[in-house]
C-alpha cells in the first residue's frame, strides 16, 4: 500500500488511540461514518471523524470517486464507508463509491416499507420482464409485476412473441414501487401492480361482489382469463373459476374480443376477480341424490398427476384414483388411459366439500 503523507489538520495518531480505548463503539468495516472534509489534497481527501480520528479516501477509492470528490470543500460535510477501520498510517480508510451503494439500499428498504410509488424509464427486456433503471441500480420487474393493460397477452404462451410485446415498452416511463432489495445479491425487484390509487377507488366505488356484468375477452393466460369490464377497468376470470369441470387452458375455450357474462366475486386492493362458474349450477348440489359410498359408476380419466388419476363421473363431478393403488405412477399410466372410460367404486363421497375419491374395480384389471 503507497505511504499516505501526513497533514498538520490530522489529530495526532498517538492522541487519538488513546481516546479509541475510550470509546466503546468505534468505527467498524461496513459502517457509514460522516464528518467534515479538513483536506482536499492531489491523490487523497481528510474526513474529521472525532473522537475516533480521522478519514482518509485514496488510492481506487479516491478514483472511483473523483467527480464527486473535485466538487468537494473544507468544511463539506460527506457520509463516507469503512473499509478499513486502521491502517497502517493510523487512519480510517473510507470509500465514498460504496456509502453511496448503502444509502440506496437503505433508501430501497425505506421505499418498500412505505410503498412509495416512482416513474422510471424501462432501460431494456428479456423474456421473464422489464430492467428498470434506479438511482444507478439495474432493477428487474417480473411480467408477472405487470398491470393488466401491460401483460403480454399472448394465447399460445410463445416467448418469443411475449418478447417482442415486452420490448414494446422500452423507452417508456411506468409508475413502480420496489417490492425486494436484496444489497448482498445486488437484486432489486419491482412492481407495477402497487400502482393506480385513483383507480382502485373508482373500482371500489363502482362495483359490488355479486354484480352480474357482461364484459369482453381482453387477455388470455395460463391462469385464466381478463375480462374488460369498461374502459380502463378489467378483471381477472381465474382458472379455477372458469368452470365446473376441469380446464387445462383457458384459449381453447375462449377468444379474443368475445362476450362473456360474468360475476364479481371478490374486490381487493382494486382488483376485481370475477367468476364465469359461479352463473351456473352447481352440479355438486344435487350430486348425493345420484351417487354415494359404494356405488359402482363409469368415469373417464381426464388428467394425471403425481397424487394419481382424475377421473370425470359427469361435467363438474371429478374424483381422485389414488397412485397407491398400482404401486407406482407408472403402473398406474399402463393401466389407466386418458380419455377412456372404466368402472370405479367411490370410496369417498362429500358433496359438501366437493370431494370423492375412488377404486379401480377388479373387473377392469
Amino acid at each position: 500500500m503507497p505511504k499516505t503523507e501526513k497533514i498538520e489538520e490530522a489529530v495526532p495518531t498517538s492522541f487519538m488511540s488513546t481516546l479509541m480505548q475510550d470509546v466503546k463503539n468505534p468505527p467498524e468495516v461496513d459502517s457509514l461514518v460522516e464528518g467534515p472534509v479538513i483536506s482536499v489534497a492531489k491523490s487523497c481527501v481528510y474526513i474529521n471523524l472525532a473522537p475516533f480520528g480521522t478519514g482518509i479516501i485514496y488510492g481506487r477509492e479516491f478514483i472511483n470517486a473523483r467527480d464527486v470528490i473535485k466538487k468537494l470543500n473544507i468544511g463539506d460535510t460527506i457520509t463516507a464507508k469503512v473499509v478499513d477501520a486502521g491502517n497502517e498510517d493510523g487512519y480510517i480508510e473510507l470509500s465514498l463509491k460504496e456509502a453511496r451503494q448503502a444509502i440506496i439500499w437503505s433508501e430501497a428498504e425505506e421505499a418498500i416499507k412505505a410503498k412509495k410509488a416512482y416513474e422510471l424509464l424501462v432501460k431494456d427486456a428479456n423474456k421473464g420482464g422489464l430492467i428498470i433503471e434506479w438511482q444507478g441500480i439495474a432493477g428487474f420487474l417480473p411480467a408477472s409485476q405487470l398491470k393488466s393493460e401491460h401483460y403480454p397477452r399472448i394465447e399460445d404462451g410463445d416467448k418469443d412473441k411475449i418478447l417482442v410485446e415486452l420490448k414494446k415498452l422500452i423507452g417508456k416511463r411506468i409508475a413502480v414501487t420496489v417490492i425486494s432489495a436484496s444489497p448482498k445479491e445486488g437484486k432489486l425487484i419491482f412492481s407495477e401492480k402497487e400502482q393506480g390509487v385513483k383507480e382502485k377507488r373508482e373500482v371500489s366505488g363502482k362495483y359490488s361482489v355479486g354484480d352480474e356484468l357482461d364484459g369482453t375477452i381482453s387477455g388470455l393466460v395460463d391462469f385464466g382469463v381478463f375480462v374488460k369490464l369498461e374502459d380502463g377497468i378489467e378483471g381477472l376470470v381465474h382458472i379455477s373459476e372458469i368452470g365446473w369441470g376441469l380446464v387445462d387452458d383457458p384459449r381453447e375455450l375462449f377468444k379474443l374480443g368475445g362476450k362473456v357474462r360474468v360475476k364479481v366475486i371478490e374486490i381487493k386492493d382494486g382488483k376485481i376477480s370475477l367468476s364465469i362458474k359461479a352463473l351456473k349450477e352447481n352440479p355438486w348440489k344435487d350430486a348425493e341424490k345420484r351417487y354415494k359410498k359404494g356405488d359402482t359408476v363409469k368415469g373417464i380419466v381426464i388428467k394425471f398427476n403425481h397424487y394419481g388419476a382424475l377421473v370425470s363421473l359427469e361435467e363438474g363431478i371429478a374424483g381422485l384414483v389414488h397412485v397407491s393403488e398400482f404401486g407406482s405412477e407408472e403402473k398406474l399410466r399402463e393401466a389407466l388411459e386418458l380419455g377412456r372410460t372404466y368402472s370405479f367404486v367411490i370410496t369417498l363421497f362429500d358433496a359438501k366439500d366437493q370431494k370423492m375419491t375412488l377404486s379401480f374395480t377388479e373387473g377392469n384389471k
